[in-house]
């Protein structure tokens, strides 16, 4: 049975998102499917045009991504075509502004926890600070080396003795200037992105995953993005399902990992948008229980990485698992990733059948529930 206002005591839902996207249509339709009336939606843009928004106090709020909006993005990255990579530091800065400008209501994104989802850097020393395993950086953390171009970068490969690499913007999301590095033999560098370069120097986000086998290339990618703050992970190598390159996309809702996708490429990047494809997820459990690895220890390494922001409701784990699948570690922790439409919960998670949207109606319901241990209170003043 579909929980009910009347089962959560749960007041009105609203929602900050650009109106038009499918993230907000979804989880308003996992809503109303619970019962409970339409969630108010108050647009990224007037947000950012007029400073800020107010809730009541007992109107449950939940952020949603302000992506796939031209005029929201210009606000955020002043950039007037949205294809530019470059701008991610500008947008974090006026995107953090933006969600600490949001007044009252009962908050399932906390501010400071997302300033820190969306720094790559200080998500890593994070993760790496409570023990969760994570590819070696190092420029994680407040003592994390500077990166002010590819001299850096080239500098930290022989120093830390990381042949292959991932060059990843701090502030980038959806795979967005990330550049998977590798020396190809007498001292020579190629690089794999879905970053195009122009012949007059611009940077162009594009869904052509490419190779640049030209180190002035590369060099000249690396320090047009530099500026905006760059991140360097080991680059591990991946478990293989038919063949491609494999990652899962795990989503941890109130701390329970719910859902889980394989992602799989012929290229380094897995993302959906770049070429990657879904996987099978009971393959991956397989995997990892043929190697010896329980799939419930697996899922728990992702729970880890989510109590690590214990605020946020809903983040999206990108588990890299290790060749022959004995082990994994967490690449990203995401704050908006959570749009697998059509996934139902996994078996034992207590989301079987709902999608990534329901289960998190079904969780803030929970927490709503006057007998419920962990009911979310209202966000501190200034949040």
């Amino acid at each position: 049975m579909s929980p009910s206002a009347n089962d959560g005591g749960l007041a009105r839902v609203a929602v900050v998102g650009n109106p038009e996207n499918r993230r907000v249509t979804l989880f308003a339709e996992a809503v109303r499917a619970a019962g409970l009336p339409t969630p108010r939606v108050v647009p990224w843009a007037r947000v950012l045009s007029e400073g800020g928004a107010g809730f009541a106090p007992e109107e449950v709020v939940r952020l949603d991504s302000p992506g796939e909006n031209a005029d929201v993005d210009r606000l955020l990255r002043g950039a007037e075509d949205p294809t530019r990579v470059e701008g991610s530091a500008r947008w974090h800065t006026a995107f953090v502004a933006a969600v600490r400008s949001l007044r009252g209501g009962v908050r399932l994104d906390d501010p400071d926890e997302l300033a820190v989802l969306f720094d790559k850097r200080r998500c890593h020393g994070v993760l790496s600070e409570a023990g969760v395993p994570v590819p070696y950086s190092p420029t994680s953390g407040p003592a994390g080396a500077p990166v002010r171009g590819w001299d850096d970068v080239r500098a930290l490969m022989r120093e830390h003795r990381m042949p292959r690499l991932f060059v990843k913007l701090a502030h980038g999301s959806s795979g967005s200037g990330v550049l998977a590095v590798e020396s190809a033999g007498s001292g020579r560098i190629r690089a794999t992105t879905s970053v195009e370069l122009t012949e007059e120097g611009a940077l162009f986000n594009s869904l052509k995953v490419r190779r640049y086998d030209r180190e002035r290339d590369i060099a000249a990618i690396v320090d047009t993005l530099a500026p905006d703050g760059l991140h360097l992970e080991r680059w591990l190598p991946k478990a293989s399902q038919g063949g491609r390159a494999a990652d899962l996309r795990v989503v941890v809702v109130d701390g329970r990992a719910t859902h889980a996708v394989v992602r799989t490429s012929a290229s380094p990047m897995t993302n959906l948008h770049l070429g990657g494809s879904r996987g099978e997820t009971d393959l991956a459990r397989q995997a990892f229980e043929t190697a010896g690895a329980r799939w419930a220890d697996v899922l728990q390494v992702c729970e880890r990485a989510a109590a690590c922001f214990p605020r946020t409701l809903c983040v999206g784990v990108d588990l890299l698992p290790a060749t022959g699948w004995r082990r994994a570690a967490v690449g990203e922790v995401n704050a908006f990733g959570d749009l697998l439409p059509r996934l139902t919960g996994l078996p034992g998670s207590g989301a079987e059948g709902l999608d990534t949207y329901a289960a998190q109606v079904a969780a803030l319901i929970r927490r709503r529930a006057p007998h419920h241990p962990h009911r979310t209170e209202p966000a501190h003043a200034g949040a």
